[in-house]
């Protein structure tokens, strides 16, 4: 195999890697969503004095829901953080490898991912 099938070879792997870190970074956004999802109900059920005859507080729905958004945010924010650097060095050790290898680099992972699917 040539050396420029296996810079193709590798770009393919380091961008499945790639693809698989912004995956986990993206399963935690959909995890705080579903869970926030599931608060709203009972985010909307606390208005004190509305029996009363006063009516609600406008903001206070969206203050509450902002505050529990945060308190669920700051719990992943360490995973979310070591994930976004790790996105951020992938990203960058992509652009050096194709900064070095040029056009031909592009043209060896085209023929390394059809050499890969053979019908």
């Amino acid at each position: 195999m040539s050396t420029s099938a296996n810079h193709g070879l590798q770009l393919l792997r380091m961008e499945a890697a790639r693809r698989q870190t912004q995956h986990q970074l993206d399963l935690i956004d959909r995890q705080i969503t579903r869970k926030m999802t599931a608060l709203i109900p009972l985010i909307g059920r606390r208005q004190p004095g509305y029996r009363r005859g006063e009516p609600p507080q406008p903001g206070a729905f969206l203050e509450r829901y902002r505050a529990n958004l945060a308190a669920l945010t700051a719990e992943r924010q360490p995973e979310i953080d070591a994930l976004a650097r790790k996105l951020a060095r992938q990203d960058a050790a992509i652009a050096a490898l194709l900064a070095r290898q040029g056009p031909s680099l592009e043209q060896a992972r085209v023929a390394a991912a059809a050499g890969g699917e053979r019908p």
